[in-house]
């Protein structure tokens, strides 16, 4: 199992699919992250946040790619699509996972549209939830029991987003992960949308299928 996962900001990835990234990682996925903006707008500035993203990537195990687009500028325009369909390319994943597109966020919006885009044909694409999501009614559920914790020492990397933030709560976070469970019948989840999820039922077993190459 490859699983890549697409944010507009360093620790968007984290905030939205953090948990599930870990449970993927400790039942042996190889990951990845694509962080399309250098995150300039947030306190910090673009060096502390690179250093930042690379400590939680590091902690995750995943290879981190970049987009290389200044925050706040994101586009559903040729550029952004392209850049991700090569890191689709070159990673190949058999999941990816982005923004939800219904959100406030110009970034977030526009990171969701154009990988929607790029991914085209790919057969599994799930969108996740974050601070600044409109309408979120998820269909999915990641059972993330025991990841929570693992989830927020990921955030803890990205301190200069933490520390007196309104929009990162960890206590918040962890309350979230614990309705979602709710709502999955779980002990603790992660909420997904999909744009796309191919089921393929093998014999006692349901089965994430290889993306078909464009």
């Amino acid at each position: 199992m490859r699983i890549l996962a697409i944010g507009a900001h360093p620790d968007d990835i984290e905030l939205g699919c953090g948990a599930t990234l870990l449970k993927g990682r400790d039942d042996g996925a190889q990951l990845a992250l694509l962080v399309l903006t250098d995150g300039r707008l947030g306190p910090g500035g673009p060096e502390l946040r690179d250093r930042e993203q690379q400590a939680a990537a590091g902690q995750l195990g995943a290879r981190l790619y970049r987009g290389g687009f200044r925050d706040g500028e994101l586009a559903h325009d040729a550029p952004l699509t392209r850049r991700i369909e090569d890191v689709l390319a070159d990673f190949r994943p058999d999941l990816v996972l982005t923004h939800a597109p219904d959100d406030s966020h110009q970034d977030h919006r526009a990171a969701a549209r154009a990988t929607v885009a790029a991914a085209r044909t790919h057969p599994h694409l799930l969108h996740y939830e974050g601070p600044t999501t409109l309408e979120f009614q998820p269909t999915v559920y990641s059972d993330v029991t025991g990841h929570v914790p693992g989830k927020l020492a990921l955030l803890r990397h990205h301190l200069s987003q933490v520390v007196g933030s309104r929009r990162v709560d960890l206590d918040a976070l962890a309350a979230q992960a614990r309705f979602r469970g709710f709502q999955g019948r779980l002990e603790a989840a992660e909420a997904f949308t999909a744009t796309r999820s191919l089921l393929s039922l093998g014999v006692g077993a349901v089965t994430v299928p290889r993306p078909v190459t464009a």
